[in-house]
């Protein structure tokens, strides 16, 4: 959501002002680009969860000002709903157990937190969207107290000019309206963070993106909204309408959405912040004090505020990231399309997948971007959306094939091949990538389990859709807690 921001009105002069400054930060950027001035030895992976806040019947709770009190751990940070918050893992390297070192430090980490969260009556919930999500629940009210979420709100609307239509046709419809982004509090995701070395950017970036709709494909978990059943993630529409700043007569201009899968495969780190300056005015136009050719001109590290502050309100499925970490200057990849959940265990195996299959994509001799148009990787990210772990995809060389088909036969080798080149252990790759096999095998993901569930409360129970829903959850959260993955989660 960007960095702080204090509650303020900003001025004409602000924004041009603004604008000369990211402009300023973008050469300064490219000369450092061009100097090689940034951290590539040993590169570290990250990764972010954002989880829900339930009471005891299974409801959003609007606590998480008392429940991150009661945790009372700088890991975790406040969201932008009032019933969301967010952890933060510290980064670390994949080779010899890295991977089993994140799953230990995140189940101690939300085992302490839930426990924490209880004496306020609250629970945690690791799922794209929480199924019993009202549209009472997501209005300006449910904010949270941040101020830079007010002005963020403030800023999109002033842009828009009007309120916000959310249309999803799934295997039901849904058709809302919201005056708030609020709406974008339902999404809660999982993002991966992995150094690359300027030289290696654009190969990851172009691997990430490539594979995009293969991860949605297996990891969807967020079929329900408003009590309706509609795509299979529809974490993917929601974002994308609820952040919206065009107006219907702008959009039919072709000006690009803020929540963004692109346009191209790119050459250089360079583009994306380039084409971010370009083609998107600022949200939020707060200017820092430091002059970030001066500093470079000294020697020193530029924070470049302005650049990043910019790219952290424009949403991209997979967002190059420019950050100083003890004072040496580094960046990442930070892939985003993922929603949160089901498991632990089962994060932790999607990362793996995610790491893995980029770095043997990002090293092959023969790119797979050379071979796929990029509008075929963003129809594929699409079609996963919207059909889950069910969707047919396009391939090179393959053609048209079920998702898990193309999974199984082409790329967890592949993934294989790549954790072996990250150095992770053995037995912890063959873990891991077994659980990512598994589901293919079952057809069984986040979000063919909460629609299984819900079907089977309403039709054998005979419990009305509100009912079932709090029923799908309250189990949901009991084998979340269980940490088996969800290709062996029973259906009640």
């Amino acid at each position: 959501m960007g960095e702080d921001v204090g509650a303020r009105t900003f001025s004409r002069e602000d924004r041009a002002r603004y604008r000369e400054k990211v402009r300023r930060c973008l050469d300064v950027f490219a000369e450092m680009l061009r100097e090689s001035r940034f951290d590539v030895q040993r590169p570290m992976t990250g990764l972010e969860i954002e989880l829900n806040l339930v009471d005891n019947d299974s409801m959003p709770t609007m606590r998480n000002a008392d429940v991150l009190a009661a945790v009372a751990d700088p890991d975790f940070q406040t969201e932008l709903g009032q019933f969301n918050v967010e952890i933060n893992v510290a980064p670390r390297r994949l080779a010899g157990a890295g991977t089993a070192e994140f799953e230990e430090h995140v189940r101690a980490s939300l085992n302490e937190a839930e426990s924490k969260a209880r004496t306020v009556g609250a629970h945690m919930v690791m799922i794209g969207i929480l199924p019993t999500l009202r549209p009472e629940h997501l209005t300006a009210e449910t904010l949270s107290a941040n101020p830079r979420y007010a002005l963020l709100n403030e800023q999109i609307f002033a842009a828009r000019g009007e309120d916000l239509p959310i249309s999803i046709s799934g295997v039901e419809r849904l058709r809302a309206t919201a005056d708030t982004i609020t709406p974008e509090a339902a999404c809660t995701s999982t993002q991966f963070h992995l150094q690359v070395s300027p030289a290696q950017f654009a190969d990851y970036w172009n691997a990430a993106q490539a594979v995009a709709g293969i991860q949605v494909a297996l990891g969807a978990n967020s079929p329900l909204f408003f009590g309706r059943e509609l795509w299979r993630e529809t974490r993917v529409p929601l974002f994308q309408q609820a952040t919206d700043t065009r107006s219907e007569e702008i959009k039919a201009q072709g000006v690009r959405p803020r929540v963004w899968f692109g346009e191209r495969w790119i050459t250089s780190v360079f583009d994306l912040f380039e084409e971010n300056v370009r083609y998107f005015p600022a949200l939020l136009p707060v200017c820092d004090p430091e002059d970030p050719a001066k500093t470079l001109a000294a020697g020193e590290v530029p924070k470049l505020a302005e650049l990043r502050l910019h790219n952290g309100t424009i949403y991209r499925w997979n967002r190059p990231v420019y950050d100083v970490l003890k004072g040496r200057p580094h960046l990442r990849v930070e892939n985003r399309v993922l929603p949160a959940g089901p498991t632990v265990v089962d994060t932790i195996a999607n990362g793996a997948f995610y790491f893995g299959l980029v770095r043997a994509l990002a090293e092959s001799d023969r790119p797979l971007w050379s071979q796929m148009s990029f509008s075929a990787a963003e129809e594929n990210f699409t079609s996963c959306a919207r059909h889950g772990i069910d969707a047919q995809v396009f391939w090179p060389a393959l053609g048209y094939l079920p998702a898990t088909e193309l999974v199984l036969r082409r790329l967890l080798p592949l993934a294989y091949h790549g954790l072996d080149r990250w150095g992770v252990d053995p037995a912890e790759r063959d873990r891991l990538l077994g659980i990512i096999e598994q589901r293919c095998l079952t057809g069984r993901n986040g979000a063919s389990w909460q629609v299984e569930a819900l079907h089977r409360f309403e039709q054998a129970d005979h419990l009305d859709r509100p009912a079932a829903l709090r029923e799908v959850v309250r189990h949901y959260v009991d084998l979340m807690h269980g940490n088996r993955p969800v290709h062996e989660w029973p259906i009640p």
